[in-house]
């Protein structure tokens, strides 16, 4: 039988999952290996180096960039406040006096007696690195990081913006099909991850961040929208550092596109469950998609994750379309042909035929779909 591997979505009501909790340097590591964390508790910390700040010492007291040394009251490595006087000079017999005051809270970083300059820097920035998802400490990186292990309901989305957030899932719509309106949000959803439908609207996404809802998961958005909300277009670089109020999870595409049957009921299944979740999307590459994790109860010897399956798409294999026309599309595979075919673009490709929910069948280049492994 013909197979094909086409990286795919995960959406599984049960699946061994591991995260690496990494410092971007650095730093200590707070847990041990087989410690039980919560999504909230803090694994690694570092510090940030603050910013230099360069002062013109010579220029500033009117001296010879050579007599710096000698005019400095602080010494490199000391601790300075704000406004404290660092340099003195004195002029005409001593009867006039020139201070420089720190223009920052920091320390001396370096003295210069060819520039004049005294450089300083800022206080260390403090980097704390949570554990993002309830687990178990399974590896440890000396210095670096943690890798976090559990058990979990696991939906990856398509497209996403904005970070990482925990909250209890509240679904606000009564099917997959249905939009996510102004008039489904209120107090109750108020710090809780809320599941829409089909596609949210514009008044939807003013009232969330107004009724301070910390996620949402549906199944479409318009760019249009988005483009609004943000202040500028979506690019091709990397999203999740967004400043919107809330965080998105797309889970099929843009536009109105209904959510797939086997997401909406596994976040019904999950609603009122505590869940972690982030919209960092590559979007052309795909190689990292927003992810929705629901910890589930297990037992530790149950944490013996499978090796990855690279088993391929088969006949029958569920896969979503990701180029128009059929964009966020869900079918099911039909034939694998071995044969090479020229597609409008005259290149010659694998294809696929698939059976779309619509019952129509398709033929569609193999790079066009992704596999949904359930």
């Amino acid at each position: 039988m013909a197979q094909a591997y086409t990286p795919g979505l995960k959406i599984t009501k049960s699946t061994i999952l591991k995260k690496e909790r990494i410092l971007p340097l650095k730093g200590e590591v707070v847990v041990k290996i087989g410690d039980k964390v919560k999504a909230d508790d803090i694994v690694a910390r570092t510090e940030l180096p603050g910013d230099v700040i360069p002062v013109n010492v010579a220029n500033k007291i009117a001296i010879q960039a050579s007599d710096v040394q000698e005019k400095m009251l602080k010494q490199v490595g000391d601790k300075v406040q704000k406004d404290e006087v660092i340099a003195r000079s004195k002029t005409f017999f001593g009867l006039f006096k020139s201070n420089l005051k720190s223009p920052i809270t920091g320390s001396i970083e370096n003295i210069s007696s060819i520039t004049g300059q005294v450089l300083l820097r800022k206080p260390p920035v403090p980097i704390e690195v949570k554990a993002f998802m309830d687990g178990i400490v399974s590896q440890v990186f000396e210095g670096e990081g943690v890798e976090i292990e559990n058990k979990s309901a696991y939906i990856q989305g398509i497209f996403g913006l904005a970070g990482e957030i925990t909250g209890e899932i509240k679904v606000v719509v009564d099917s997959p099909n249905s939009e996510l309106t102004e008039d489904l949000i209120d107090e109750s959803c108020e710090g809780k991850i809320i599941v829409g439908g089909s596609m949210i609207t514009y008044a939807a996404m003013q009232k969330i961040i107004k009724m301070k809802v910390k996620g949402v998961i549906v199944g479409g958005v318009d760019d249009e929208d988005l483009k609004k909300i943000l202040g500028y277009d979506i690019g091709v670089a990397i999203t999740g550092h967004e400043k919107i109020g809330f965080t998105l999870v797309v889970t099929e595409g843009f536009g109105p596109i209904k959510m797939a049957d086997s997401t909406f009921k596994i976040l019904k299944e999950f609603e009122r469950h505590k869940a972690s979740m982030h919209g960092k999307t590559q979007i052309r590459a795909g190689v990292m998609r927003p992810e929705v994790i629901i910890p589930i109860t297990f037992k530790e010897d149950e944490l013996k994750e499978k090796q990855a399956e690279l088993t391929g798409l088969k006949i029958g294999s569920p896969i979503r379309v990701i180029r128009q026309p059929r964009f966020g599309e869900i079918g099911n595979v039909t034939a694998l042909p071995e044969e090479l075919v020229v597609v409008e673009s005259e290149t010659r490709v694998r294809v696929l035929k698939a059976e779309m929910k619509d019952g129509v069948e398709i033929i569609i280049p193999r790079a066009n779909v992704e596999a949904i492994e359930e």
